[in-house]
């Protein structure tokens, strides 16, 4: 399984169920890497995107753990048993795991590979990503040169789960 994700100097990821900062660039990686695929998040997550609706050209699998929770052209899922039963059905690769905190600390030790737009700014912000540079099971593998969008800077990195 993947993680995808934008982070501030501080691994930060939002703020009042916000992303920090709208990147085109980051925006068009993400819709790139994950149109076709499988993407797995939280409630809130699915809640922030426009109009609360699921991502369009994708498989949207929701975990919450309201039994009510229906959303349409989405998989609802409401224990991490019934996402594992879900998840079975796809190839692991095409997975992505795209928000939010919580959703990411608990699939973190189920993914190999983390896409993370790392954004050289610190942010007021209430959510975070694990810190993969603090975690030795996490290796960069590769990364872009730096990017600019306005007077931001920012990374690509790919970080690798070492077997």
């Amino acid at each position: 399984m993947n993680l995808i994700a934008a982070v501030d100097n501080n691994w930060a990821i939002g703020k009042n169920n916000n992303l920090l900062v709208r990147i085109p660039m980051d925006q068009k990686f993400f819709r790139e890497t994950t149109t076709g695929k499988v993407v797995v998040m939280g409630r809130k997550t699915l809640e922030s995107f426009p109009g609360g609706r699921p991502l369009k050209m994708r498989t949207n699998i929701v975990l919450t753990h309201n039994p009510n929770y229906k959303v349409d052209n989405a998989i609802v899922v409401h224990s991490m048993d019934e996402l594992h039963e879900e998840l079975k059905k796809y190839n692991s690769e095409d997975i992505y795991v795209i928000g939010g905190e919580k959703v990411y600390e608990q699939l973190l030790d189920e993914c190999d590979v983390a896409h993370i737009t790392k954004i050289h700014f610190s942010y007021d912000a209430d959510a975070y990503f694990p810190n993969l540079d603090e975690r030795p099971e996490w290796k960069i593998t590769a990364d872009s040169e730096e990017q600019t969008y306005f007077d931001l800077e920012f990374h690509f990195y790919k970080y690798e789960r070492v077997k």
